[in-house]
């Protein structure tokens, strides 16, 4: 094989080569770490499990990638998910048949109901993207506001909706949860490789229509420099609909498949923060949050990523793993974009510490640095939030030790 070529191919890809080696390192260490080895004595449960999380956060991811890449922002999908759960189950409670005491049965469905309730889910979620695109197009609000009032008011709209449904139907008007109980939908979420599949095949279209085709290349350029492309004869307030479309319908199925698993439309729990986590994982894949950057196989891989490293939390911190997920995310989320920033200007010659506010972001992380370090400890919590913050304060004092005297030598 050409050498130059294999060169290329790693330049190319060198962000995706990154995050399967940072796979691999998160496995093994957890692998060391896990005090109940789990990786080794039950490898087939914790590779489907894996899996089946990594499929419905990235079949949503997909949908924030597009999004991102367009030069847009989408901070609606978790309430999507929710809402979407909220319409799916709605609409089976309202065609399931009745027992004789006039209430409705949901352990067995006919197949009927599941394709109807999974159809109009899907095209509440249109509605949705189509509305957002309007905010953004017509009545000029940027994209933040416009899915920051979906992201507040979905989530609120699905428990008036689920209320109402159930005081139609089964005579609980204050009822906030529908329970869907049947087996065949619950297959949907239960079976793992159902989540994959979906999320493999979305991946495929989505990343054919990003990289092999005019549209694709549209949105691109949008993303980079709207302007531009606006000047260039670029249909600009259609591509957005697209985008936000399928930023929408990307959540909503994923919103199919997390009510199936758990069998419950809970609007005011279910799926919450994970907006992040859709970003979390297109931003740690590559994307760039000013647009026009970004890959379908890297958000893929940021997906696996996050799961892999939440999943890793769960088995060495033996004590409410849950409470570091968010914590967890948004420093992905940070460290991520800040890789991409030194990537595209100028690296490590940055000046990370400039100034007063250097001395005190060196304070700063070295406090932030320690607490977190102790508070992720499960034995010795003081002794290693003292020793991780010592060792922060020193490698960062001597970066800022450098900066410094690289300036006055510049001077």
């Amino acid at each position: 094989m050409d050498q130059s070529f294999v060169k290329s191919m790693l330049r190319r890809y060198r962000g995706e080569l990154g995050l399967v080696i940072a796979i691999m390192a998160v496995i093994a260490v957890t692998s060391v770490l896990d005090g109940s080895h789990s990786y080794w004595n039950r490898p087939a449960y914790n590779v489907t499990e894996i899996l089946r999380q990594t499929s419905v956060l990235g079949i949503f991811a997909l949908g924030a990638t597009v999004v991102i890449i367009s030069g847009g922002i989408d901070l609606s999908s978790g309430a999507v998910m929710a809402f979407s759960g909220a319409i799916c189950a709605s609409i089976i409670l309202s065609l399931a048949p009745h027992n004789d005491r006039g209430i409705p049965i949901t352990n067995h469905l006919p197949l009927w109901i599941i394709l109807v309730s999974i159809t109009g889910t899907l095209l509440c979620s249109l509605l949705v993207g189509s509305f957002h695109a309007w905010l953004i197009t017509a009545v000029g609000l940027p994209p933040f506001v416009a899915t920051l009032a979906s992201l507040v008011g979905l989530r609120s709209l699905a428990r008036v909706l689920v209320q109402d449904v159930n005081g139609a139907f089964s005579g609980q008007g204050r009822n906030t949860q529908i329970y869907v109980d049947d087996p065949t939908f619950r297959a949907l979420g239960k079976e793992w490789w159902i989540a994959l599949l979906v999320f493999v095949v979305m991946a495929i279209i989505i990343w054919v229509l990003l990289s092999r085709t005019v549209v694709g290349r549209h949105l691109y350029a949008m993303g980079g420099n709207e302007q531009a492309a606006r000047l260039s004869g670029i249909r600009t307030e259609r591509l957005k609909w697209l985008s936000y479309c399928i930023g929408s319908l990307t959540a909503a199925i994923a919103g199919v498949l997390h009510l199936a698993y758990v069998s419950l439309s809970n609007p005011a729990s279910a799926a919450m923060g994970y907006e992040l986590n859709a970003i979390a994982a297109s931003v740690v894949g590559g994307c760039s949050l000013t647009g026009g950057i970004g890959t379908i196989p890297g958000t893929m891989l940021g997906a696996l990523f996050l799961r892999t490293v939440i999943d890793s939390v769960s088995k060495t911190v033996k004590t409410t793993p849950d409470d570091f997920e968010g914590l967890i995310v948004g420093v992905l989320v940070v460290l991520a974009v800040t890789f991409n920033e030194l990537r595209s200007r100028g690296g490590l010659k940055k000046q990370f510490f400039p100034g007063g506010l250097g001395f005190v972001s060196w304070f700063i992380l070295t406090l932030l640095a320690g607490v977190v370090s102790m508070t992720m400890a499960t034995t010795s919590k003081v002794a290693t939030g003292l020793t991780v913050g010592g060792a922060t304060f020193l490698l960062l004092g001597a970066r800022l030790f450098l900066e410094r005297r690289a300036a006055g030598t510049a001077k």
